[in-house]
């Protein structure tokens, strides 16, 4: 009986990356189901055999929700396909190219006794090759590079002093892993094959047999693992970012239940091998937030008590004020996870769920299967391992408006504190005390424009994707205008909390895109926003400013945008697409409580 795509999706979620053959068994299912159109075209190319990972890669995918069309290099034919403008490659113009390198593409090292300068010439040789495959591969509009750094090998033929030697192979391939990092584009991604193989270990990442026989990179045991790794870059590129860890307390964070040893009888003695552990955790989660996590903790206790630890033990590295969201009652944590969702203004498939506990765990997959679920082991002493292994936020790229999210959710206790103050919202709203700033798209903030429109999903009229080459493309282009939008208030500094493309067809300025970090909502951002499209509309010298609304599942909060802002609905299609205009003339100023700077 042929399975349906749903049931293999269904499936790989509740498969381990590490169960490879039940992943190739539904890999060969899927290879047989394709009625499911493509949501992005990926083109795999190597100079290995690409065959099972094409396969599993397609169905893991799936795992994401996304159903990909893939396109299968020939073998040891980077070459021949990435150099030729006329190869199958080009034609099928891909939204992403993965570049599966592999050591034995290497064909000349440097000699025994060779001087540094000798060896730093074979490196900066082979990491000219790079630049210029990347540079080739990024003629194909909007693409994005995934590549594959160098595994070292086992072999060493100088044997220890392969490590002491800078003319040696080991340091070889260290150093043109290091180069192509320094070289690599604002479209390529380096994925760390090297650390995936040291986690594996070499013995069995490396398949002698299978490699002699099938040209296989690397064992058939690691394709989940390994496809894993790309598929969620994969995701990132289409908005299904991981954004908040949402921790248990009693024998997660500590050991014990706070409520029975109270705060100062849980353990958390760094003496202990067990508090050590318990604290060695909290360090890492602590680390985690400093790099952008948002962390909440969602936990079966009385409020007051669940916050003791926090207030009394001295011991805890994590301190209350870490924690955008603070939830501790006798709900379900299926129906709290809910409410840390609204309260923080973000999807539930942000989310990423730790807890000892295997019930509860079992109820958020039950109730929320887009939420990453962690297998928390017994032992505590491979909790960071656990979390570490899951990768969930394996992001393409960090800003500095990734360290100050968090900063922002934490102030929102002081800010709902002063809104209680005042019963006219546009009072509070003054009290604030906003101040932006709205200009033209800078090349030292591409990153993060890339970055907002790619992972934004609620406030996006049109949810289309964008890579950073195609959108410094679009800043060097007359018809296209792209703006930026930073906030901050009296509590925090938010940065670019808004990105706008705007576009100019003949006598209209269409809104190709914009996007608005939920953070903001209810702002009057909007309003600031819509004063500046119309401004440039003017500067166009266009009669019309034209809109769309796409609907998505998550892009409900802005169906009414354009009509709010006095926007006519013009037409309207088949798959729900909305067009809206509005004269220029008739656009009107509207009144914020945000000063420009």
């Amino acid at each position: 009986m042929k399975m349906q795509e749903h049931e293999i999706e269904k499936k790989i979620r509740s498969i381990s990356a590490d169960q490879y053959m039940e992943i190739i068994k539904l890999a060969r299912a899927a290879k047989k189901n394709s009625a499911k159109k493509a949501d992005i075209k990926v083109a795999v190319i190597g100079t290995c055999s690409l065959q099972y990972f094409v396969m599993v890669l397609k169905v893991i995918l799936l795992k994401y929700g996304i159903s990909a069309e893939i396109y299968e290099g020939q073998y040891d034919g980077i070459n021949m396909e990435v150099f030729d403008r006329a190869s199958a490659l080009y034609c099928f113009q891909p939204d992403v190219v993965i570049v599966l390198s592999d050591y034995r593409d290497i064909k000349e090292f440097p000699s025994l006794f060779d001087t540094n300068d000798a060896v730093d010439s074979y490196i900066k040789k082979n990491g000219e090759y790079y630049s210029e495959m990347w540079d080739r591969l990024s003629e194909i509009k909007g693409c994005h590079i995934l590549q594959a750094n160098l595994v070292t090998p086992v072999e060493r033929v100088l044997g220890n002093l392969e490590s002491g030697v800078y003319y040696s192979r080991r340091i070889f391939y260290q150093l043109l892993n290091i180069e192509m990092t320094k070289r690599k584009r604002k479209n390529v991604t380096i994925i760390d094959m090297e650390y995936l193989a040291s986690i594996a270990g070499k013995d069995k990442w490396f398949d002698r047999k299978s490699y002699f026989m099938n040209k296989l990179p690397f064992s058939l045991e690691q394709i989940g693992i390994v496809c894993d790794v790309f598929a969620q870059q994969i995701a990132e590129l289409k908005g299904k970012i991981k954004k908040c860890l949402v921790l248990d307390l009693d024998n997660t964070l500590w050991g014990g239940v706070v409520a029975d040893e109270g705060p100062l009888g849980i353990q958390t003695d760094p003496n202990q091998a067990e508090g050590e552990a318990y604290l060695e955790f909290q360090k890492y989660i602590l680390e985690l937030k400093n790099r952008g996590v948002i962390l909440g903790v969602i936990s079966k206790n009385d409020y007051e008590t669940a916050k003791e630890p926090f207030d009394k033990n001295e011991n805890m590295i994590l301190k209350y004020d870490d924690f955008s969201a603070f939830i501790a009652n006798w709900e379900n944590k299926a129906k709290n996870i809910e409410a840390m969702a609204n309260e923080l203004n973000i999807g539930t498939d942000s989310f990423v769920f730790f807890d000892d506990n295997p019930a509860e765990r079992e109820i958020v997959k039950m109730y929320h299967p887009e939420v990453t679920v962690i297998e928390v082991p017994e032992n505590i002493a491979e909790y960071v391992t656990a979390l570490e292994r899951a990768h969930p936020f394996d992001w393409l790229n960090i800003t500095k408006e990734d360290i100050s999210r968090t900063e922002s959710y934490v102030s929102n206790s002081a800010r709902k504190t002063l809104q209680i103050q005042f019963k006219d919202y546009q009072e509070y709203l003054k009290a604030l005390e906003m101040e932006s700033e709205v200009g033209p798209l800078d090349k030292n903030n591409l990153e993060r424009f890339t970055q907002l429109i790619n992972k934004s999903n609620q406030f996006n009229l049109r949810t289309q994707r964008y890579s950073e080459g195609t959108i410094s493309q679009m800043t060097s282009s007359p018809d296209y205008r792209l703006l930026t939008v930073k906030l901050s208030d009296k509590f925090s500094k938010f940065g670019i909390i808004s990105c706008i493309i705007l576009k100019k067809e003949e006598s209209e300025c269409f809104i190709d895109t914009w996007v608005m970090s939920c953070r903001v909502l209810k702002r009057d951002v909007e309003k600031l926003v819509f004063n500046h499209i119309v401004k440039e509309a003017v500067n166009w010298k266009c009669e019309r400013i034209t809109g769309e609304y796409i609907p998505t599942v998550k892009n409900k909060l802005v169906k009414n945008l354009l009509p709010e802002l006095g926007f006519e609905l013009i037409e309207t299609d088949d798959t729900g697409k909305e067009r809206y205009s509005c004269s220029v003339e008739l656009a009107k100023y509207n009144k914020t409580m945000i000063k420009e700077r």
